[in-house]
């Protein structure tokens, strides 16, 4: 699950509390900033393509 964005900026853990951060708070693309870590718009953008393919399954 380690990620190349931005790996030697934070260690595993506080990788792991970001994602966590990301999914928990989890906004559509239009409503994100900017300034969030590339982490945190790097698993939003996972969970848009999640959520894109559940409503093509669904």
């Amino acid at each position: 699950m380690v990620s190349s964005v931005m790996r030697t900026d934070v260690d595993f853990i506080e990788e792991l509390r970001l994602r966590r951060w990301a999914r928990e708070n989890y906004v559509p693309a239009d409503e994100r900033e900017a300034a969030w870590h590339p982490i945190i718009l790097e698993e939003m953008r996972r969970k848009d393509g999640e959520v894109s393919e559940a409503v093509l399954v669904g």
